[in-house]
């Protein structure tokens, strides 16, 4: 009875984040809203309201790492652009065509995904394509475009997506292998979706991006910002790897950093001119209501998690299928609805090591299918997220239109990874 009530009170939380503009109610309250009342219902069924308490605590642990690194993340973008930064970078694209320009965007957000991770690389590709395409429906596509190449980036790649890491982290897979063994299906699901979408623009042109017309003083400023922001965002994976600190911490450390830099750049200035230029009003600026909605979809999740729904689907899916492969493609859909990395640290703790040693194909398969699928619904990820938040795409808007053509790049990725297990 209990679990019925809560899997209802999250479906229709669900179906209100799907219907955001027909019911004129901004995503981020309907999904706090669904994220504490599954909570509430844990709490009242649970035994022990300390148990209940540590759970939610621990959970609570997990979400505010993953939302102080979006903070940052979405701060240090928003200092570049503020700073004129981007216009560095879109100057250096001299292609006119929208369909060359696809093709670039998502090459260097496929690479780039796998060096720093697909959310930090889904903000910044976002901002930047934003700023060279000027009409709305334009910016949507691309960046439905991005959420998919990000996701796939981050599969081949033990920093690229957290659940990568986390197969990683666990021993399930080693870094050489994965590469090896999934960037060819990785780079298929992101180029099916690519030339279908890229056909669209075919012949279309975009507007000649003007030349900044900024100081000499000024253009030198944009350059520290956009180098010092990169570098920094480059710097955290790296700060993990040496100091085993969560990436957040990185995250945090770059934020105050770039404090520092826009202080000392600024500080010659009058205090009202200075201050558009600060941390602080870059903050004011960061998108609030979509890190509250992450906040409440992810406590939503965190609630089945605490009542064991998920193990419990995955120890189900196992009794249906018998099949690895379909027990990881279910998985891979499964991540687009709720979060993949409770669906993979099920799996983590359902097959053990004995079962499937560190580099079996289920584990690459599993690393694969769980962080592409999650690009066939735009809240079925991170990086899809925190998309939705800069250009408010519309839930129902990607269904229509980029989901199908995230189903085609899972499907031609599944295959290739099959054949190449069968070739090998």
């Amino acid at each position: 009875m209990i679990t019925a009530i809560i899997i209802t009170v999250f479906l229709l939380g669900y179906i209100a984040i799907a219907f955001e503009h027909p019911l004129k109610l901004n995503k981020a309250a309907s999904a706090l809203i669904t994220g504490v009342l599954c909570w509430t219902i844990y709490f009242l069924q649970s035994e022990s309201a300390h148990t209940a308490n540590e759970q939610l605590l621990k959970h609570l642990g997990e979400i505010a790492s993953i939302l102080f690194f979006l903070l940052g993340a979405m701060t240090i973008v928003e200092l570049i652009d503020t700073h004129n930064g981007f216009d560095i970078l879109t100057q250096k694209i001299t292609s006119t065509s929208k369909r060359k320009l696809l093709f670039i965007i998502s090459a260097i957000t496929f690479i780039l995904s796998a060096v720093l991770d697909n959310l930090t690389t889904a903000i910044v590709m976002t901002s930047l394509s934003s700023k060279i395409l000027s009409e709305k429906e334009d910016k949507l596509w691309f960046a439905g475009m991005i959420v998919i190449a990000a996701n796939a980036g981050g599969v081949w790649s033990p920093l690229g997506d957290v659940t990568t890491t986390m197969l990683w982290i666990g021993g399930q897979i080693t870094a050489l292998s994965i590469i090896k063994h999934l960037f060819l299906p990785s780079l298929v699901v992101c180029v099916i979706p690519a030339i279908i979408i890229a056909y669209r623009f075919r012949g279309k042109k975009i507007e000649a991006i003007l030349q900044s017309t900024g100081t000499a003083k000024e253009r030198r400023d944009s350059k520290i910002i956009l180098f010092a922001g990169i570098g920094f965002l480059f710097f955290v994976p790296a700060f993990k790897t040496i100091t085993h600190l969560p990436p957040f911490m990185g995250m945090l450390l770059a934020l105050g950093l770039m404090w520092v830099i826009t202080t000392i750049i600024h500080k010659s200035k009058e205090p009202e001119v200075a201050e558009k230029f600060t941390v602080a009003k870059a903050l004011q600026k960061v998108d609030t209501p979509s890190i509250l909605f992450f906040l409440g979809i992810l406590l939503a999740v965190s609630a089945l998690q605490s009542f064991g729904l998920l193990k419990e689907l995955a120890t189900l899916l196992t009794e249906t299928f018998k099949n690895d492969y379909l027990i990881g493609i279910a998985l891979g859909l499964l991540s687009a609805l709720v979060d993949n990395v409770p669906l993979v640290a099920a799996s983590q703790g359902m097959f053990d090591l004995g079962t499937y040693p560190t580099d079996h194909p289920f584990w690459e398969f599993l690393a694969l299918t769980t962080g592409t699928g999650g690009s066939a619904i735009i809240i079925g990820s991170a990086a899809g997220v925190a998309v939705m938040g800069i250009e408010q795409i519309d839930f129902m808007w990607y269904l229509k239109k980029i989901s199908w053509l995230a189903l085609m790049g899972f499907a031609a990725g599944i295959i290739v990874f099959l054949l190449q297990h069968q070739l090998a």
